[in-house]
């Protein structure tokens, strides 16, 4: 069995993060009308060819009076907006279960030349934490006004949704025959169906992998939560999502989709929805990892609960997983507190989309040779639509200048900005070189 190195948080990182969620705690007391501050970045792309949109002008208002707004910002050469800061509710609210809404919400009106504008409603704050809004405009072919308003579904820890409708964690394949993949594969797509399998009249998104990971843990628990509970929430929703993928569970049944938005038979997906950004680099990190019991090829079907609301023996509870994070469980821990001592952190055998695999080790100043070269050729090429990343030599030697653009690509994708290639940078770097090389060959 095989695991991400990233996923072995020390006890003294743990006690850190605690440390820090401590002393925040009792700040928050001391904020303006019993306020605390969240954070937003807004990020904006043309959808037509994911290039970023440059000085496109955005309103922020809260969704209590829409019609006034707080803040309005351009975004930069990036199609960016800086981390702007705005009123949250208390940190406790989202750390147990109360009668508080633990974020706030706020509407955005986006309008940038030659598009269509949009307005984005419920976008939801939470305390200490970067909120990321990706928002695709689409071309306006009229100069007149158009908006295409998109409203935000409250948090599953909040808001009421069908709980999990109980299924087999293990496929049973001679009963089915169902299993057509013959290894575990991270896909570089997958199709969400917006409502219960049954329903003809729900939309499908056709939605980046990694995306739509990121999406759900988003809905499903609070980024202010402990890493480690972060972690193993995340891991379930990916086994989850790679069980679906592998058995090709609804496909086998006649549906042209991989997965459903329904509480009641998969997560809560939400188009449009605010990721935070410690959730987009934990998944960054572990995106190819999954859960997995002896003998059994297929991801383990991970259902959970929130614990609260509703229980669920022997299936993860969303709350529970928080406290025994608190407590210092690691991931691996709190997974197998739950699902049993037999479960175990694998790693897919293949990720799809990617032009070369991890190379294995950190490439930093002084590294040399092919991996360098093409790393070197892919920031290139993604430098033509993001300008701002500076272009550098294609000679296979890691140097300053090297370190230099992959910071700035590292900036603009919310990674930490240390310039050395690591795991999720280089995925990430070769996600987006896919995505700007295929838009070209389409266009």
């Amino acid at each position: 069995m095989l695991q991400n190195p990233y996923l072995r948080a020390t006890q003294e990182n743990r006690g850190t993060t605690q440390e820090n969620r401590d002393i925040t705690q009792e700040n928050y007391d001391a904020t303006q009308g019993n306020r605390d501050k969240g954070y937003l970045q807004i990020n904006v792309v043309s959808d037509k060819n994911q290039i970023p949109v440059k000085n496109a002008r955005i309103q922020i208002a809260s969704t209590g009076n829409p019609n006034e707004p707080i803040e309005e910002i351009e975004t930069d050469e990036d199609g960016k907006t800086k981390n702007i800061e705005l009123d949250a509710p208390p940190l406790e609210y989202s750390l147990s279960p109360s009668d508080n809404q633990p974020y706030s919400e706020y509407n955005l009106k986006i309008s940038a030349d030659n598009y269509k504008d949009t307005i984005i409603s419920g976008v939801q704050i939470l305390s200490g934490e970067i909120g990321l809004q990706n928002i695709s405009l689409s071309p306006s072919v009229t100069d007149q006004p158009s908006y295409n308003p998109t409203v935000i579904g409250g948090h599953t820890l909040w808001e009421y949704y069908p709980p999990k409708i109980a299924e087999s964690e293990i496929k049973p394949i001679s009963e089915t025959g169902e299993i057509v993949l013959s290894k575990v594969v991270v896909p570089e797509y997958i199709i969400v169906h917006d409502g219960t399998p049954s329903d003809t009249t729900a939309a499908n998104y056709y939605v980046r992998y990694r995306d739509y990971i990121k999406n759900v843990a988003s809905c499903e628990i609070y980024a202010t939560w402990p890493e480690s509970s972060i972690i193993a929430n995340i891991l379930a929703i990916i086994s989850f999502t790679l069980n679906r993928v592998y058995t090709e569970w609804y496909r086998s049944k006649g549906y042209n989709f991989t997965i459903t938005s329904s509480t009641a038979f998969d997560h809560k997906w939400i188009y449009q929805k605010t990721i935070y950004e410690n959730i987009s680099q934990i998944v960054d990190r572990i995106f190819a990892n999954y859960l997995s019991r002896p003998n059994v090829s297929q991801p383990i079907l991970t259902q959970y609960c929130d614990g609260k609301r509703v229980t669920c023996p022997n299936w993860l509870s969303q709350w529970g997983s928080k406290y025994l994070g608190d407590q210092g469980y690691s991931a691996i821990e709190i997974l197998r507190y739950y699902y049993g001592d037999d479960m175990y952190i694998n790693e897919a055998e293949q990720i799809a989309g990617i032009p070369s695999s991890w190379p294995g080790y950190d490439l930093s100043v002084g590294a040399t040779g092919e991996k360098v070269r093409m790393l070197q050729s892919q920031l290139n090429r993604i430098a033509m639509n993001y300008q701002s990343i500076p272009r550098i030599a294609v000679d296979g030697i890691f140097g300053d200048n090297t370190k230099a653009a992959v910071q700035r690509f590292q900036s603009i994708f919310n990674l930490p900005a240390n310039g050395i290639v690591d795991y999720p940078t280089w995925y990430k770097i070769s996600q987006i070189y896919v995505g700007v090389s295929r838009i070209a060959e389409l266009t």
